[in-house]
């Protein structure tokens, strides 16, 4: 005999599913970590398909409450605390004390930072970043690809190409670790003084590669933000290509409202 979540008629069975199963999620029931029943299990409990209770499960992938893994079911995702990302994290205050932008994100946050380096070197610079360079697709820049994780969990994976002209003889910027205020802190102690950062942002779906490194299941939607950031004689100095898991941070910005 079929447990029914609320029965709204304008409402397809699946999502009524799918929110009777989130409210009990938001409960902790079951907890961060846990399986989700199995299918035959909601089968069960629903009164319903096969077919609909898979609906009900891809819409909770998508709503970022579950992970699905191949051949075992699905769990609750164990999920740390939303991130605002805020100009502010940009502040020479925050690279003269030491705190590189994401140091002092997550202490705001109150959460626990990690960052693994995946490369640090040159790389013929891809066309569209080369365009925000002011290069020629294929010039050889110095990237530097990491992978940040919040308490543990990643969030977000960052690519920074930077001039070889301006690089190649700052050897803090060929270090995994550059030290204190990371890459900007650098930039500027070499006589680069950073006027303005832009930002571009979009939202789109994952790609595989995407899912894999963030951990996210499959068709979860993304951010993808690139930086640029700029002297004071107008030179950019580095471009950031940024992939962010979409349901682990608030985009909040400050715009001045003069001329």
């Amino acid at each position: 005999m079929g447990n029914p979540a609320a029965q709204d008629p304008g409402q397809p069975r699946y999502l009524q599913i799918a929110d009777d199963l989130a409210r009990g999620i938001q409960a902790g029931r079951p907890a961060p970590g846990e399986m989700l029943p199995s299918e035959s299990e909601l089968i069960d409990r629903y009164d319903v398909s096969g077919g609909t209770v898979r609906k009900a499960i891809a819409e909770l992938r998508t709503r970022g409450l579950i992970e699905t893994h191949h051949g075992k079911g699905s769990s609750v995702k164990k999920l740390p605390p939303v991130s605002r990302k805020s100009s502010d994290r940009f502040r020479r205050s925050h690279r003269k004390a030491g705190k590189a932008a994401y140091l002092a994100e997550s202490e705001q946050m109150g959460v626990t930072p990690t960052v693994k380096v995946h490369y640090v070197g040159p790389t013929e610079v891809p066309e569209e970043i080369a365009e925000r360079l002011g290069v020629t697709a294929g010039t050889k820049v110095l990237a530097r690809r990491r992978l940040y994780f919040s308490d543990g969990i990643p969030t977000e994976e960052a690519t920074s190409y930077l001039p070889w002209d301006v690089v190649k003889d700052i050897p803090e910027m060929f270090e995994e670790k550059p030290g204190g205020g990371g890459i900007y802190a650098r930039l500027e102690e070499h006589g680069n003084t950073l006027h303005e950062f832009t930002e571009t942002v979009r939202a789109r779906l994952a790609t595989k590669q995407e899912t894999t490194a963030l951990s996210l299941s499959p068709g979860s939607p993304v951010i993808h933000l690139t930086r640029e950031a700029r002297t004071d004689d107008g030179r950019v100095v580095e471009v950031c290509d940024t992939i962010m898991a979409a349901d682990r941070f608030v985009l909040d910005y400050r715009i001045p409202a003069g001329d």
